[in-house]
């Protein structure tokens, strides 16, 4: 078999055993894969395999993949930082983006959403950790910002998405996304069905805490040379 086939039936085993010890549903939690800097034969490895869902970080590269990727039924992501003379292409090549932190760009890509495709899926990305190196809101500017992007037409706001600050102690770990998940489910909010976090370091720690994405990179296609 394969590397990356390999790598990914061993990953998707890791995500099925961490969501029985959390009492989880049985393929609650989808793996989202991390495919920046890979090049597209590595992307199709993963999709041969059964990958289906992958996410970019850059726009320009990601788009190359896309046109070299057309005949594949791939749901792109976009989950890096997001220029405002960058929306456009994503509104009208994404099928989700999971780092809004802006209600400007939530305006744009709604503006910018063709009629022609579905509403563009979207996660708030929050500071959870409040790093000033990071991206993000506040858990306190979480509600204003949820009730101002939910009038946009052409956006659906499906959850959030975060990165706390690393922690090699696993109940260290869960904190951050406990502690998000609360100030979700205190919105009453059901809706809000998607949270996105967790990555190799952190997986057992956010499944245990909700997450419904899980994003995995370098266990998956390689640690980048």
């Amino acid at each position: 078999m394969p590397r990356i086939a390999l790598n990914l039936n061993a990953i998707n085993s890791d995500i099925r055993l961490a969501e029985s010890n959390a009492g989880r549903e049985a393929n609650s939690v989808q793996l989202l894969a991390v495919s920046k800097t890979k090049p597209s034969a590595d992307i199709i490895e993963a999709y041969q395999a059964g990958q289906r869902h992958f996410g970019e970080n850059y726009l320009q590269e990601a788009l190359t993949k896309q046109k070299e990727l057309s005949h594949y039924q791939i749901i792109w992501h976009f989950i890096g930082p997001i220029q405002s003379n960058k929306t456009k292409q994503i509104a009208e090549n994404f099928s989700w983006v999971h780092s809004i932190d802006r209600l400007k760009i939530a305006q744009r890509l709604s503006d910018q959403r063709p009629e022609s495709l579905a509403p563009l899926n979207i996660c708030l990305q929050v500071n959870i950790s409040q790093e000033q190196s990071k991206a993000g809101i506040t858990l306190s500017e979480l509600p204003n910002m949820i009730e101002q992007i939910e009038s946009l037409s052409r956006i659906k706001l499906r959850g959030v998405m975060a990165i706390p600050e690393p922690a090699q102690d696993y109940e260290q770990q869960r904190k951050p996304y406990r502690q998000l998940q609360q100030a979700i489910k205190a919105l009453n909010k059901p809706e809000l069905d998607t949270f996105s976090f967790g990555m190799t370091g952190d997986l057992k720690a956010a499944i245990k805490e909700g997450a419904t994405i899980v994003r995995i990179g370098a266990a998956l296609f390689g640690k980048r040379g």
